[in-house]
């Protein structure tokens, strides 16, 4: 095996453990917020609207991704993609460490949920940042012929990280009372991610920068203000990054975070239907979102994407009726099909949205088009959700507003170029002179 070939793996291995980590982090916050919040830090409200409070801090993550994006995006195009990977892991585990030892609404009042949202924002802070370093590294490295497949490798900590959370607070509940459950045992996997981000740290301090970063800089072609210099130059390049993802985190959501809401709360079921139905389906994403990006490799990005888009719009009519019979076999089913359909438009969406940008602008572009969307679509899905099940008191607005948000990720893909062939070495050049036009990447 050649230096090259093992470096590459190094580095996919590190992008997969830093972001399984990252998302670990993320959704014990998300699968703690419908389950735990509430009653902890929103005690005086009722059911319903303690749940929309808790759900809305969850939001506050996503409103700052894209600050994060274009803090961590800008220095990741200028110092380099592998500080910021560590920069990024650091912030995210130790917000998560202090999240398991802040005190609730009883202790401290309206302090606690305050601070709960603080936390929260820092954690999408990391997040924000992590996303475009992680994939671009995993992207940069390797074969050219491969760049799907390696891609996708940071998408598989999406699931990994949902195992691994979820996983974990359901062992936790199952083993506990409620009142231990509630008054200590979900703060032990927060606690934990102070142990786990050494291991992520270790790792990633030993690999290599990204050769086309490296080259980048040898050009001295590296941007002064790459944010800018996106807007100006990749104007499409951003706008179809950012519709093709709307729908992909609108029906994510749907189908693993109001899918624990719907369940407990207008089902009445216990919550580990929901739980152990997404955990299902989320350990068949670890295979089958690489196996979705090496297929993008071979016929293309937008196809496999498109796929996705056609079978979760689909599929979201059947979800809910699956759920209504509250028979666990058929409620796994509808998660399992749905995270299928996820991860087809998952697996080919790293390197979609990561070539539709040059070299020298790839961080901050990227990171930018995908974490904005994260605002309108992850953010909003639940709380939206919930709002048009409580107004028409049927699915069927649900699953309509989930088609029409892909109905917009349809649209980014139709606006974009096919970028599976593209020479992303050719773009590295020297710095264009004022007022000679430099490289765009494949569209402006």
């Amino acid at each position: 095996m050649s230096s090259s070939t093992q470096q590459t793996r190094r580095v996919i291995l590190a992008s997969l453990i830093g972001t399984s980590l990252e998302w670990y982090d993320f959704f014990l916050y998300t699968t703690a917020a419908t389950l735990v919040f509430p009653k902890l830090f929103f005690p005086d409200l009722d059911p319903f609207n303690a749940t929309l409070a808790s759900l809305t801090t969850n939001a506050v993550a996503f409103v700052a991704r894209p600050l994060g994006g274009v803090v961590f995006g800008h220095f990741g195009d200028r110092v380099g993609r592998k500080t910021v990977l560590v920069v990024t892991l650091l912030v995210m585990g130790v917000s998560t460490f202090l999240i398991g030892v802040l005190p609730g609404y009883a202790a401290v009042g309206v302090i606690a949920p305050i601070l709960l949202a603080l936390l929260r924002f820092v954690q999408g802070l990391g997040l924000g940042g992590e996303w475009g370093g992680a994939v671009i590294m995993s992207l940069e490295h390797g074969d050219g012929r491969r760049r799907g497949f390696n891609a996708s490798w940071p998408q598989v900590g999406v699931p990994a990280g949902y195992v691994l959370a979820t996983g974990l607070l359901t062992l936790l509940s199952f083993v506990q009372s409620d009142a231990a459950f509630l008054s200590w045992g979900w703060r032990v996997p927060f606690l934990l991610s102070g142990a786990l981000v050494f291991v992520g740290l270790w790792v990633r301090l030993r690999i290599t920068e990204s050769p086309l970063f490296a080259e980048v800089e040898q050009q001295g072609a590296k941007a002064k203000m790459p944010l800018l210099e996106v807007l100006r130059t990749h104007p499409r390049a951003l706008l179809s990054a950012f519709t093709a993802r709307i729908g992909v985190d609108v029906a994510f959501y749907t189908f693993t975070a109001y899918i624990i809401v719907y369940i407990t709360g207008q089902l009445d079921l216990p919550r580990s239907y929901a739980l152990n139905s997404v955990l299902i389906g989320s350990a068949l994403q670890l295979a089958l979102i690489p196996l979705f990006g090496a297929l993008s490799d071979r016929v293309g990005r937008r196809p496999v994407y498109f796929a996705g888009v056609v079978g979760a719009a689909v599929w979201v009519f059947a979800f809910f009726p699956l759920l209504d019979t509250k028979s666990f076999p058929l409620i796994a089913l509808a998660a399992v099909v749905a995270l299928v359909t996820h991860a087809a438009m998952y697996g080919s969406q790293a390197a979609f949205i990561a070539e539709l940008f040059s070299t020298r602008l790839r961080y901050s572009g990227a990171s930018m088009g995908y974490q904005v969307a994260g605002i309108v679509g992850g953010a909003l899905a639940p709380i939206i959700a919930l709002q048009l099940f409580q107004t028409y008191q049927t699915t069927v607005a649900v699953s309509i507003y989930v088609v029409i948000a892909l109905a917009v990720t349809t649209l980014g893909l139709a606006i974009a170029p096919e970028t599976r062939d593209l020479d992303l070495a050719a773009d590295v050049e020297p710095a264009p002179r004022p007022g000679i036009p430099g490289q765009v990447g494949p569209f402006a």
